[in-house]
């Protein structure tokens, strides 16, 4: 016999997991920490190219409106990641956190590899200003990484702007590039993520694909090199900078004397931010940890039942 005045049982909601599980999902937390943006440069050097991470927070932002946001920089007198960081550690204090919180920030580089450099500066404004943070994986590799580089390539005129089809009856243009170089910055690590990121982008475009790092010459002519013997005449360098990695003018410089063109950096865009909520997301999951809310974190009650006392 039904009862009408039984209230419905509480189902727990599941959440999706495997394939179809969205990847900017995380577990909720109360208070999750801020999310720490560190450019390579200096604010200083916007002039240059560096403008991009402020539009980068901008695009970031809807992604992650749980949390908030910041941007620093790895040298220069104004929002160094030493200040931004010294900012944070001076609210915690105010706020007093307890050591039971996860950590303080969350980093995330904002350059396509593993950029020494970056990583060095990151290292030591946390040394020196005690914040509790996490650094996270750079931009790259990343499937959708090649998908910006594909992106940059085709609005030089470079490459299709579609994706190459495995069988295709209009003939080749003689317009179109015939071989790519992903150029790398900060290292033998940059390099690797570089020479994973070109396997994507030959996948998606279907020519002879090669890394080689933007600040090694002779490693570049042997590229070119390589490209040549491949039966490759007209080839295109698509750097795999951020932002002041590799100053822009030195990429057209490189692709002029090789008779090359090339594609920009990948600055901001929504496939980068996206890569970057990324990266924020998959380290909330890894530090598993929540705190739970107290009484005053919680909504109070509404209604008959929960009526305030007088």
């Amino acid at each position: 016999m039904h009862n009408s005045d039984r209230l419905p049982p509480r189902v727990t909601p599941r959440r999706r997991s495997g394939r179809h599980r969205d990847p900017l999902s995380f577990d909720k937390w109360v208070g999750t920490p801020p999310l720490v943006l560190v450019a390579f440069g200096t604010a200083e050097g916007a002039a240059d190219g560096a403008d991009f991470a402020t539009e980068m927070v901008d695009l970031v932002r809807p992604y992650r409106p749980e949390t908030s946001l910041h941007l620093a920089y790895t040298h220069g007198e104004t929002h160094s990641v030493s200040e931004v960081l010294a900012e944070l550690a001076a609210r915690r204090d105010d706020e007093q956190q307890t050591v039971a919180d996860p950590c303080d920030a969350v980093i995330v580089p904002m350059v396509a590899g593993p950029h020494q450099p970056t990583l060095t500066a990151i290292d030591e404004a946390v040394r020196t200003t005690g914040v509790r943070a996490r650094v996270t994986d750079a931009l790259g590799p990343h499937p959708m990484l090649a998908e910006a580089l594909h992106l940059r390539l085709a609005e030089a005129g470079c490459v299709r702007a579609d994706r190459m089809r495995l069988i295709s009856v209009v003939a080749p243009s003689d317009t179109m590039a015939d071989g790519v170089l992903v150029g790398s910055v900060g290292g033998p690590d940059a390099l690797n993520a570089a020479g994973v990121t070109a396997v994507l982008l030959a996948a998606r475009l279907g020519v002879t694909v090669l890394p080689a790092p933007l600040d090694d010459p002779g490693q570049m002519e042997q590229a070119f090199a390589q490209l040549a013997a491949a039966g490759c005449r007209r080839p295109a360098i698509a750097p795999s900078v951020v932002g002041q990695e590799f100053p822009a003018v030195e990429t057209s410089a490189l692709a002029s004397k090789h008779g090359a063109r090339s594609g920009g950096p990948l600055g901001a865009n929504t496939i980068t931010a996206k890569i970057v909520a990324l990266r924020y997301a998959e380290m909330l999951n890894a530090l598993g940890v929540e705190r739970q809310p107290t009484l005053e974190d919680l909504p109070r009650p509404v209604g008959s039942r929960h009526r305030q006392e007088d």
